[in-house]
């Protein structure tokens, strides 16, 4: 790793104010990159950690101060006579990717990566890194060739996968592929360690020190139990304002990470959440059953002869690594996989396909996971996206809200402490308090049971004490069931008594939950 060089400026903000839209980022924000540093932003969720890696970008408006890059020079050969700004040197790995149609004209939608006949409309991973090839301009210097991109990131396997079938951890990757083959001196990550799991979460530590020691500078967004050791400096965001700096090892030395396990939910608002929401539905014994079930989409085996029961109050964990087949189960129980009428599956106490409706179903469960949040609508205001946890859409059906749902919605929003984000449109909070909100939209109408996939992911370290804390209240009920999916054992609520364990589709644990399970 080359050595730090305080004298040799890389980037410099100073004294800047900035704007997105009408809303000030950030005052006085001054920062300075030297070479060989790699920094890690730590803070709060909102904030402004996203924000500060967007600014660096030039994403953002800056209405004062300055932002200045001091890359080295860029030679007329490497740039086949096109004029390149010194942001060409700078590629950003963001927490969610943003794939299109082969058309380009759309976005996908959550239901789509459960439907083997649309995985034509997307592109596979070769095609999509030939894309990013195509369109970066010739780079200075080749430090990751398109081998050595496929090899480190274990992407040879995957290269004929639609993009539309990968799972979150291969996902992570292929987008760390494509800001590599932009050859940049500087990236950017936001939150590269979120989602993946125990196994793989040292497999990117030790990537993002390969990638230091070809001498690309690193600046990432993560949490303070996450500090890869190629990180040499360490900043804390609050409220916009930079609260404090260290090297790595005085950070590792102050011990600042501070848990908030003390916190306990308001008692006086979750007695007014049970008043308005009254006692969920409980007319059946036995939420999940499925038998031999069983997914392949063309030659691929997704879950292999899964039998599972989970029946009315238990409170489950479904765990296993990256890939393993928890996201396809799931969907398989929410009413999004089509598999679901080839298998037999029941759902309180009826088998699927036999005369209810998706509605019927989706009305009684409380769901989450991380590919809702990555394609959930974002124009609506943050108070519509908790009322359409109500009507089970993605958009809120106003018609069919009343005003007690209005207040339940408002009261739960209070609860954790995210009121003031009522009438804020969800693209423009951030992605933990995002994450928020959509926890709060499956919690809202007190389904009698609640599947959340990661639900931790993107919170901060308060947050998660908070939501745990909240979940252990709810399910505190006898009659509530609960399907929690994590990679960190810590996030596991204390009601949690059972594990379902997944490994390559198949079943490996299914039992009594200890900390060995």
């Amino acid at each position: 790793m080359p050595p730090v060089n305080e004298e040799k400026e890389i980037l410099a903000i100073r004294h800047a104010t900035v704007r997105y839209l009408d809303k000030v980022l950030f005052s006085s924000l001054t920062f300075v990159l030297y070479a060989g540093q790699h920094w890690a932003i730590t803070g709060k969720s909102g904030s402004g950690k996203t924000a500060l890696l967007q600014t660096i970008l030039g994403k953002n408006n800056l209405v004062h101060g300055s932002l200045d890059y001091h890359f080295p020079e860029i030679s007329a050969s490497d740039t086949d006579g096109q004029p390149r700004h010194p942001r060409d040197r700078i590629a950003l790995v963001a927490q969610q990717p943003r794939f299109r149609n082969k058309q380009n004209l759309s976005d996908f939608y959550y239901q789509q990566r459960f439907n083997a006949g649309y995985s034509e409309e997307a592109i596979t991973v070769r095609e999509y890194l030939d894309q990013a090839v195509a369109k970066t301009a010739k780079p200075h210097e080749v430090r990751f060739p398109m081998d050595w991109v496929i090899t480190n990131l274990r992407l040879a396997h995957l290269l004929d996968k639609s993009l539309i079938k990968l799972s979150n951890g291969e996902t992570r990757r292929l987008l760390f592929a494509e800001a590599l083959l932009r050859q940049p001196l500087l990236l950017l990550l936001d939150n590269p360690f979120t989602g993946l799991d125990k196994s793989t979460r040292p497999f990117f530590h030790d990537l993002l020190a390969r990638i230091a020691e070809r001498g690309t500078q690193l600046i990432l967004v993560t949490s303070p139990s996450e500090i890869p050791a190629c990180v040499t400096h360490v900043l804390e965001l609050a409220s916009g304002q930079i609260k404090h700096t260290w090297t790595a090892d005085e950070y590792t030395a102050s011990n600042t990470s501070t848990g908030s396990d003390r916190w306990q939910p308001d008692p006086g608002k979750l007695e007014k959440i049970n008043q308005l929401s009254g006692p969920p539905e409980g007319n059946f014994e036995t939420a999940v059953r499925l038998e031999e079930v069983h997914v392949q989409y063309g030659e691929t085996t997704i879950l292999d002869q899964i039998n599972w029961k989970v029946t009315q109050g238990e409170k489950w964990a479904l765990l296993g690594p990256n890939g393993a087949g928890k996201s396809t189960l799931l969907s398989l129980l929410s009413g999004d996989n089509p598999q679901a009428y080839a298998n037999r599956i029941y759902l309180f106490d009826r088998r699927r396909g036999s005369g209810e409706s998706i509605w019927d179903i989706k009305h009684k469960i409380g769901f989450l996971s991380p590919e809702m949040h990555q394609y959930f609508p974002s124009h609506s205001p943050c108070g519509d996206v908790v009322l359409s946890g109500f009507t089970d859409t993605l958009t809120v059906v106003r018609k069919r809200i009343t005003p007690v749902q209005r207040e339940l919605a408002l009261t739960w929003m209070d609860l954790l402490d995210i009121a003031d984000l009522q009438d804020t449109p969800f693209k423009f909070v951030s992605a933990g308090r995002q994450r928020l909100v959509l926890l709060i939209r499956a919690l809202v109408k007190n389904p009698p049971l609640l599947i959340l996939d990661e639900p931790c992911q993107g919170l901060d370290t308060e947050q998660k004490a908070h939501f745990k804390r909240v979940i252990e209240t709810v399910c505190a009920a006898k009659e509530k069931t609960l399907i929690f999916v994590t990679h960190y054992a810590e996030e596991i609520p204390g009601c949690v008594d059972q594990v379902l364990r997944l490994s390559q589709g198949r079943t490996e644990y299914c039992g009594a939950w200890t900390e060995q399970s």
